[in-house]
């Protein structure tokens, strides 16, 4: 009887032939290890003027064979002759959701309702909007596309303004003071012969202990600035666009490490976290390789408010006094427990009562991180579309998306025990992400009906 239960809980969607995935570039068996240490090659960007009138072919992402290096450096990541063979051809779909989405961001008044049922479904990758279309999903660009210039222009001011006061060390500062104290008493000094003197506070002075003092608040941030430079260097270093001795490269990691210490002094509360360089990575990305050259050299600014509006949905995961909160990273994972549990008992039980699979072990770098060292770069961007078109945020479709992940490999998490089976998890197999994000939907059905 308790069988018959249980086997009730699994819906019958489950057992259809759609379960059957594409064959897999790799192995099954294959040790996921390397594939960490080794990221596949990333998409091509289109560098399409955005006056053409007729729409571009949509180039496909590469499939995952390590990039070669290009004998220059160049301004977005080449893809090989053998990735282009590779990939597989721009289906119908893509073509119409293609010119929906044109057709969408053609409009005065943008229906960002409507552009979220179209995105979600994925933005074909060589239509060049996924940038445009990611701004308006984020809430940076306004509906009102009249808005669009005088928007940019204010929040790009606001960012510029941002870096040269949080930006400026302290000796920078102490100059300015000397230039104010220059100017105010440069009349007085002059009518009596005397070289001006600038008056430096005491509070100001480098050897000062004091607590407001610029100099200590200078060496207390030194710290989180070492721990970002070290991070945004080991971000994709299998990238040339964010890896490499390259000028292009270096000026792109210098724009993340700006982005991340511009955001710790703002967020005094979160400051860095271990893992921020991750999530600001695939929108520097896209936003820097805009074919719209005025909005690709702007990707710094554009990027500092879409991470800031994207971290805003879940910024108390970064949280560490919040982790045992009702709005902690622990009760996210707890969520995604009982959604698995909802969905499919038994796969639940096995994981958690039978080999006491604890969902920390694997769903927090899954959740945190956005799925982005889950699967390669291109197939990352893809989720990132279907995870972005959510009007209440990221977090709900995250979850449905992890646990669409949980039932993909059910067979072999149900047959296999504790080290199998955190393996698998914490080395997540390479899989059809346009199937995965068609499970984590069904769900959502489900879940509704």
């Amino acid at each position: 009887m308790h069988n018959q239960m249980v086997k009730k809980r699994v819906p019958e969607w489950l057992n259809s032939s759609l379960w059957s995935s594409p064959p897999s570039a790799f192995p099954a068996d294959d040790d996921r290890a390397q594939l960490y240490t080794s990221k596949p090659s990333t998409p091509t960007t289109t560098t399409t003027s955005a006056s053409v009138v007729e729409p571009p072919l949509p180039v496909p992402p590469p499939s995952s064979t390590r990039e070669q290096p290009p004998p220059e450096p160049q301004p977005v990541d080449s893809v090989s002759d053998h990735d282009e063979r590779g990939a597989a051809d721009p289906s119908p779909e893509d073509f119409s959701r293609q010119s929906q989405l044109l057709a969408e961001l053609s409009k005065k008044i943008v229906n960002v309702r409507e552009l979220r049922k179209i995105a979600a479904q994925g933005i074909p990758d060589g239509a060049g909007i996924r940038s445009t279309v990611w701004k308006l999903l984020l809430g940076y660009l306004p509906p009102d596309r009249a808005l669009w210039p005088s928007e940019v222009a204010k929040k790009r001011s606001q960012y510029k303004h941002f870096k040269d006061e949080l930006l400026m060390n302290p000796s920078e500062i102490t100059r300015k003071l000397e230039d104010n104290g220059t100017s105010c008493d440069s009349e007085e000094s002059k009518s009596k012969g005397l070289l001006s003197r600038s008056h430096i506070a005491h509070g100001e002075h480098p050897l000062s202990l004091g607590k407001s003092s610029i100099w200590n608040q200078f060496f207390q941030d030194t710290e989180i600035i070492e721990q970002i430079d070290r991070d945004v260097k080991r971000t994709h270093p299998d990238m040339h666009f964010f890896s490499g001795d390259s000028q292009f490269a270096k000026s792109n990691q210098d724009a993340l490490k700006n982005i991340l210490v511009v955001f710790a002094k703002l967020n005094p509360g979160i400051r860095y976290v271990q893992g921020m360089n991750e999530l600001l990575a695939p929108l520097y990305y896209v936003f820097k390789n805009d074919p719209d050259e005025e909005y690709a050299a702007a990707a710094e600014a554009d990027t500092f408010f879409c991470f800031v509006e994207l971290l805003s949905g879940f910024r108390d995961h970064f949280c560490q006094q919040l982790d045992n909160s009702v709005v902690g990273i622990r009760s996210t994972i707890t969520r995604l427990s009982q959604l698995l549990k909802e969905h499919d008992e038994e796969l639940w039980r096995h994981l958690e009562i039978t080999t006491k699979v604890n969902p920390q072990f694997y769903a927090f770098r899954w959740i945190t991180l956005l799925l982005t060292q889950e699967f390669n770069f291109a197939d990352s961007l893809h989720i990132w579309d279907t995870l972005l078109s959510d009007s209440e945020g990221p977090q709900e479709t995250l979850l449905r998306v992890c646990c669409a992940m949980l039932i993909l490999v059910r067979r072999r998490l149900l047959a296999g025990d504790f080290t199998s089976n955190l393996k698998l998890l914490q080395h997540y197999p390479p899989t059809n992400i346009s199937h995965l994000l068609y499970v984590a939907n069904k769900l959502r059905v489900q879940s509704s009906g």
